[in-house]
């Protein structure tokens, strides 16, 4: 066994050897120090370090070894040192959202203060303080917390809400709203039990408060509001809507998202008759819809909707994409999968809310590389053929991948686990 072992350790070496010497050849012109052994010597120490560093590397999560295809993730979860580099974020996102930059280019602001006692005067370190400044912020929470709002968070541009390394729930009261506003980043919250709240004063800006009436009770409503990132957050169980993206409301991603016991998921338009969501272009993008809901996932009116890589897990009660008033919805690589056991007639992935087949086999609606199981199906109409200008303003820039990896490139959906020096992972 012993010779065995040191004809082994002599192979190696031998093989690296050639391998340093052959380098050596390649790359020099002219005698350099490297004809000194010693040299030599130091230099295979040097490359076997840089090898054991690499392996190390793997080991500790770096990028060769946590690419998963999410385009997203791959941005920025593989850097174990998010802690200090929690701005890299901004560069990450895609679709139709993949310009909002949030507080990029502000300060760091820290919610120290869980409470929401005064809406109108709001105390410094409470996170309603930090979304109406007037200045861009970048937003984290000192510790863990649970935010019980009075009334609705009413933001300002250019913030970003980060809830990385913190375990943060807005919980059991109002939630949050951005209306008439830009460059909104919202990442790491968990959101649920969120009921209609309002007639009340609140506050907006450092400079202006004013009447609000009964706010329906959404986790996330965009109201008018443009270039808006909504990203890795837990959403459940609230009042009205998940996410609504109304009154023409543009340049969205909804992306990375746990979404589950609820009804009416994602509005995506105000109404059949508002034209104005006609400009509205949404991505909803490697979410994961779990278990007990019912539709709206998204249900689309008027505007463009990019429906890419999720993973419908659990069946619908209802319906899962939905529209009305003739929008465009362009399916990519999505992973559907019926419950005939618990929802026997709800195998049909879509369902048209307005109009009858006369009207709506006009529409836009294509399905492209969707994996359909348990009796899942799709009623695609309208146009046909990739280039379409149709579908084209349904495209985000978003590559789709294969509908057999959607279960990997979710895996992570939601509000993440982030611990120093260590890559953010799911639980």
């Amino acid at each position: 066994m012993a010779v065995f072992e040191w004809s082994k350790r002599m192979i190696c070496s031998c093989v690296l050897a050639l391998f340093v010497f052959s380098f050596i050849a390649e790359t020099r012109t002219a005698p350099t120090a490297l004809d000194d052994p010693e040299e030599v010597a130091s230099m295979v120490s040097i490359i076997i370090r840089n090898s054991t560093e690499r392996k190390l590397m793997q080991l500790r999560g770096s990028p060769s070894s946590c690419v998963t295809g999410n385009a997203i993730d791959d941005c920025w979860r593989c850097d174990t040192n998010w802690l200090n580099n929690r701005k890299r974020l901004a560069a990450c996102a895609i679709g139709f959202g993949r310009n909002a930059i949030g507080g990029r280019d502000g300060q760091f602001y820290v919610v120290t203060d869980p409470s929401d006692n005064d809406a109108v005067n709001p105390r410094a370190g409470t996170i309603r303080h930090a979304v109406i400044q007037t200045e861009p912020l970048w937003i984290v929470f000192q510790r863990d917390m649970v935010i019980q709002l009075k009334q609705e968070l009413i933001m300002n541009s250019y913030k970003t809400i980060d809830g990385r390394g913190a375990n943060v729930h807005i919980a059991n009261g109002a939630c949050i709203t951005i209306q008439n506003i830009k460059h909104i980043i919202i990442h790491g919250l968990h959101i649920h039990g969120c009921r209609p709240t309002g007639n009340a004063l609140v506050r907006s800006t450092p400079s202006h408060f004013g009447w609000r009436g009964m706010a329906d009770g959404d986790a996330v409503s965009i109201f008018g509001s443009r270039d808006v990132w909504i990203d890795h957050n837990s959403l459940s169980k609230c009042a009205d809507g998940l996410v609504d993206v109304v009154m023409a409301s543009t340049a969205v991603t909804i992306s990375n998202n746990d979404l589950w016991h609820h009804n009416e998921v994602m509005l995506f338009g105000h109404s059949n008759s508002y034209k104005g969501d006609k400009v509205m272009q949404v991505t909803v993008a490697y979410n994961h819809f779990g278990e007990g809901l019912r539709q709206r996932m998204p249900h689309c009116r008027q505007g463009y909707c990019h429906v890419v890589n999720n993973d419908y897990s659990s069946g619908w009660g209802i319906y899962a994409i939905g529209g009305s008033a003739n929008p465009t919805i362009n399916s990519e690589g999505n992973r559907f999968v019926a419950d005939p056991k618990r929802y026997p007639y709800s195998n049909q992935v879509t369902k048209r809310t307005s109009g009858d087949k006369s009207e709506w086999k006009n529409w836009n609606w294509r399905s492209k590389g969707d994996l359909f199981l348990n009796g899942a199906y799709f009623v695609e109409s309208g146009a046909t053929g990739a280039n379409s200008e149709a579908y084209a303003k349904a495209s985000s820039d978003v590559k789709a991948q294969k509908s057999s990896k959607v279960r990997a490139i979710t895996s992570a959906a939601g509000a993440l686990v982030c611990r120093r020096n260590r890559m953010c992972t799911r639980k």
